[in-house]
Parts: C-alpha cells; structure tokens; sequence
C-alpha cells in the first residue's frame, strides 16, 4: 500500500497560530446546591447494589459526593431518574476507586434529570447494553487543568439501540458525546462545548445526528472508523440540522504514546467543523457549519494520520459521503498551525495561504477502484449549491511531503448522488 505523507511541523509559523483558550465556562453553578449527608450518599450507592430488575432509582435534588463508583451491572429495565440537571448533581471529584462515575451493563437502561461531575475517567459509561437512554443529562469538569479531565463525558460503547437526547457534555479531553462500536443510534437535542471533539460516531452502524449544538470544541463532529477494534468498520450516518460553530478551542487531548489514553483525536486541528476519517455511508446536510477556522468540514482517508494503517475486515479509505445544502461561513482567523494537518491546510490549500477552507478532501483513494481521483472512484458527491464563493481544496499527496499539490476543482464531485440508508425508527419509544 502507499504511504501518504503529511508535511512536518513547520518551523516559523507556529507564532501565527491562535492559542484560543477559553474560560471553564460552565452551564450552572452547583456549589449553591444543599449537600447530602453521608447518609443520604450511602443510600445511593445502596440503591444501585440492591437494584432488581424493573427497579426506579430516585434520586433527590442535592449535591451527592461520591467516593466510590455507581454501577449497575446485568440488569435490566432500570431506570436511574434525578429531579433535573440543575438540582440533581453527582460528584465524583473524590473517587478513589475505579475511573468512571457511572457505569452500566444491561438492556433497557434509562438515565435522566441529573448532572454528572468530575469523574477521574468517563462521566457516564454503558457497555454491552441493549437499549441505553440517556436523557436530560449533564456531565462536565470543573478542573482548572483541562488536560486531567476524564476522556469522555458520555461513552456507550458496543451498545445497541442508543438514544442521547437533551445532553449536555463539556470539558471532556476526547469526546464530549462519544458513541463507540455500537448499531442503532440517535443523538439529539444536545450541547457539547468545550471538549476536544463534540460529538463522535467511531466504528458504528445506523446513526443519526441532529438538532444538536456543538460549539468551541477543537472539533465539532466526528465520524471517525479507527483499525483493531472488535468492531470494525461503521457504515450509515447521517448528520443533519445540527449547529457546528465556532469549534476552535485548543486541542488539549493526550497525544498517542503519552500515557494509556492516548488517542487519535489528538491530531485534529482545532477550527475543525467536520471531520470524516475513514469514514463509510456519511451523508451531511442542512447543518450550518459557521467560522470554524480551519475547515468546515474535512474529508480524509485514514492515511492522512501517518499510523499504520492495515487491519482485518478494514478499509482506510473514506468512502461513499454525500454533502449537500449546508450553510458554510469562513473566519478571518488563521488555520491551525498546531497540528500537522492545520499545516497543510493552511500552507497548501488552493486559495492562498492562511485561508479558512470550506471543505477540503485529502484526494487519497484506492487505486484498485480507480487510476486517477477526477474518476471519483472514492464516491464523494458535494452539492452545496453555487460554490465559485466557496473555498474548496482537493490535495495531490501522492509525490510525497516535498511535492504537495492541490486544486480548487470541484467538478468530479459534483453531479453526484449517494444513498446512505438509516432506520433508527425503533428508537422511537426510548
């Protein structure tokens, strides 16, 4: 396989590149909130132990801090209800045992009206779980240090039938709302700030995403497929009327090789609206995709990433992605130059240097499909009205760091259609 290479860091330009690190701003102040007693914490804890199958968990409002995790384990029909996000809050800051605050294994779980603090790990995660609502959630940091907030606010994984709906995630150091290796997914009526990316459908079947904010995030949305995961490649998502604005906080994610939660997420440039990594069946549409300073949304094959990019029943190619009818608006900011991929948009775009693109496509393809990339063999259809306004950049990496192309034409991926099939309508009752 050919390799692609990404250009190195660059020496000299990194004073042109925007710190943009904003204040740990948070959605209310729980510190007002009347404290449970020892007591009161322990019949919490007590509730999630004795749990039966078909039990309520009511919590009342009250600040609860927890020393140890809640967790139920191979239950079903549970459902875990405080009196809302702002007077229901479950702090974790003094854990000394395990790493997320919640933690849920069963089939129809139902998590809602409450707030989830400064978990050392995950804020909330459900695992090996068919049928996981989480509903009316908030799960934050309030560390000064972002760097040491947990990885991921909310965090089903290998899940069935996911609905998130009216969450709010922030501070996160990877992903705010992340759904990994799960099928069946809707994600909805949410906020995600603050984190490094917003929200993120990794390996997964059958998503759709909408109606949601994702703002000053270091990346907005994510669809990603990484190698070596028990499920491998996710095909079908949708990604429709949501907010993706103004994702340019700093990327604070541990870099791979620096500690056990290294991650992928790491190489994302902040200013990233959208981001399609070795993505499958990705159609986005009618989101406005506003002032995100380096893409608004960014087509790539994992190549791009400069990692081994071989794995069983795995392909690293973006493939079959369907753009059409967002709102785009550019920032007079720079691109990220923090990041080796903000460096080669921001150096080797189409459009002059330093310039916000609106969408731009690595061009890396899979020569068994096709000899050149102005035969799409990639099936990348953009349809987003009259683009001579619009800055577009397809890459030419082929020859290597030393001889990047790039080119402002869009023809070969227009006058295209991609049909990508969703049916989440069994997540109706959740």
């Amino acid at each position: 396989m050919k390799k692609f290479w990404i250009i190195p860091a660059l020496a000299g330009l990194q004073f042109m590149a925007s710190c943009n690190s904003s204040s740990n701003e948070q959605t209310f102040d729980s510190s007002n909130l009347p404290r449970a007693s020892e007591a009161e914490v322990e019949q919490i804890i007590e509730a999630f132990i004795m749990a039966e199958d078909g039990a309520t968990i009511e919590i009342p409002g009250g600040f609860y801090a927890f020393n140890t995790q809640l967790i139920i384990d191979n239950k079903s029909n549970i459902t875990i209800k405080g009196q809302g996000m702002e007077q229901t809050v479950l702090s974790f800051r003094n854990l000394k045992a395990g790493g997320e605050g919640i933690k849920i294994v069963g089939n129809n779980i139902i998590l809602e009206d409450l707030s989830v603090e400064d978990a050392p790990g995950d804020g909330v995660k459900a695992q090996h779980t068919d049928g996981i609502t989480f509903r009316n959630i908030n799960v934050t940091w309030t560390n000064g240090d972002k760097s040491k907030n947990g990885t991921y606010a909310i965090y089903p994984v290998q899940c069935k039938n996911v609905m998130i709906d009216g969450v709010i995630a922030s501070h996160s150091r990877d992903a705010g709302i992340y759904v990994g290796q799960s099928e069946n997914i809707v994600v909805k009526n949410s906020l995600a700030f603050g984190n490094v990316a917003g929200i993120e459908i990794e390996n997964c079947d059958n998503a759709e995403v909408f109606d949601n904010v994702a703002r000053n995030n270091a990346a907005g949305i994510l669809v990603f497929n990484l190698p070596g995961l028990p499920k491998s490649d996710g095909k079908g998502t949708k990604i429709y009327n949501n907010e993706i604005i103004e994702n340019n906080h700093e990327n604070f994610a541990t870099p791979i090789g620096e500690g056990p939660n290294g991650n992928t997420v790491t190489m994302i440039p902040p200013g990233s609206g959208v981001v399609l990594l070795a993505a499958k069946e990705v159609e986005v549409y009618n989101n406005k995709i506003l002032r995100n300073k380096t893409s608004g949304v960014s087509i790539a094959s994992y190549q791009i990433t400069g990692y081994p990019s071989e794995a069983p029943n795995w392909s690293p190619y973006t493939t079959d992605v369907y753009l059409h009818d967002n709102e785009y608006e550019r920032t007079l900011a720079f691109p990220d130059l923090t990041r080796e991929l903000g460096q080669l948009i921001s150096v080797h775009n189409a459009h002059g240097k330093a310039k916000t693109q609106d969408i731009i496509y690595d061009g890396i393809f899979d020569e068994q499909l096709g000899s050149n990339i102005a035969s799409n063999p990639m099936r990348v259809c953009i349809s987003e009205g009259d683009m001579t306004d619009m800055h577009f950049t397809l890459f030419d990496l082929s020859e290597g760091e030393d001889n990047i192309k790039s080119s402002s034409d869009h023809t070969p991926f227009q006058n295209c259609q991609v049909q990508v099939k969703t049916s989440v309508e069994s997540l109706a009752s959740m």
